[in-house]
């Protein structure tokens, strides 16, 4: 059986594709990496709430699953929109790696603590990040870093910022954990949905025997179950990467615990929520806990999200 597998063109992107490459050929599967630009490489002189969130690490990938040139698509899950095309579908989520964002420097003593006080530069590209660390840390000092992690370290490096903000799993995937100086805690930090696991992506017309070999070799169950819920509640919040909405669920037994919210662009409003519930209604819990969020005034913040967009 042989797969052409597509992914973005950076060395996480590649690093990702190739595990997913590696682990088909341990069960005997021919690979081929195909790379294809998507406009969240090719733009990187916007902020990408300035770009539009819909489908910007995705869509090109998946014009190529939709023509049949490539047989699966490995995405980052945190990129992936709430809402798919019809003709596609995620068939399998990766065993999830730590969820935290880190905070990375070339100053072995930084804190963000430290950088509100003395005025320091704070690198990230996320509207979540930059709006719960304007809601954690009033007055911190942010811009916009843009870039794969080599060219945000190397912007780092020529001062452009004194820290960056990144996800953990990609330093850790790319062995540049020697910069983390912080770590923070995801119960305050909430991460975007999805974050730390690769999402595969197929078209639904894709052979049986094919999605049976990808489901069964690339899919982790208790991933699955809290990103079904995660992705609910992007879905029923209306979120992508340009709208700060975050949640994390965890799996203890058969039960998801599970947290999640909306907060403004700058950080002075925020609306929260948690609720658990059987991880066989992992799609409802997700749905339950935005729409306690949006009845609770996340539908204002959400509204004035998008009169700042237009």
């Amino acid at each position: 059986m042989r797969f052409i597998i597509g992914t973005r063109g950076s060395k996480l992107a590649l690093w990702q594709a190739e595990h997913v490459s590696t682990l088909l050929q341990a069960k005997g599967a021919e690979t081929e990496i195909k790379i294809i630009d998507t406009k969240g490489d090719q733009i990187l002189n916007q902020s990408l709430s300035e770009i539009g969130s819909k489908g910007l690490f995705t869509e090109e990938l998946e014009s190529e699953l939709k023509a049949g040139l490539i047989d699966l698509a490995v995405h980052s899950a945190k990129d992936m929109p709430s809402v798919i095309p019809q003709e596609l579908e995620l068939i399998a989520f990766s065993e999830r790696e730590k969820v935290n964002d880190v905070v990375l420097s070339l100053n072995k003593n930084l804190t963000l603590k430290m950088a509100v006080q003395q005025d320091l530069k704070i690198g990230t590209s996320s509207t979540r990040r930059r709006a719960v660390l304007n809601h954690l840390y009033p007055g911190i000092h942010l811009v916009d870093m843009r870039g794969n992690l080599q060219t945000r370290l190397r912007k780092m490096e020529e001062g452009q910022c004194d820290a960056m903000i990144l996800a953990f799993a990609g330093v850790h995937r790319m062995d540049m954990q020697q910069y983390i100086v912080e770590e923070l805690n995801e119960d305050t930090f909430i991460p975007a949905v999805g974050q730390g696991a690769l999402a595969i992506e197929t078209a639904v017309s894709l052979s049986a025997d094919k999605k049976e070999l990808l489901r069964a070799t690339l899919n982790d169950e208790q991933t699955e179950y809290c990103l079904l819920a995660e992705r609910s509640f992007l879905k029923t919040m209306e979120g992508g990467c340009s709208v700060p909405v975050f949640a994390l669920a965890r799996l203890t037994g058969d039960t998801i615990h599970m947290k999640g919210g909306v907060i403004s662009l700058d950080g002075t409003q925020q609306v929260d929520g948690e609720t658990s519930g059987k991880k066989n209604d992992a799609v409802a819990i997700g749905k339950k806990l935005a729409d306690e969020i949006i009845a609770k005034g996340g539908m204002i913040i959400l509204e004035d999200i998008k009169k700042n967009k237009k």
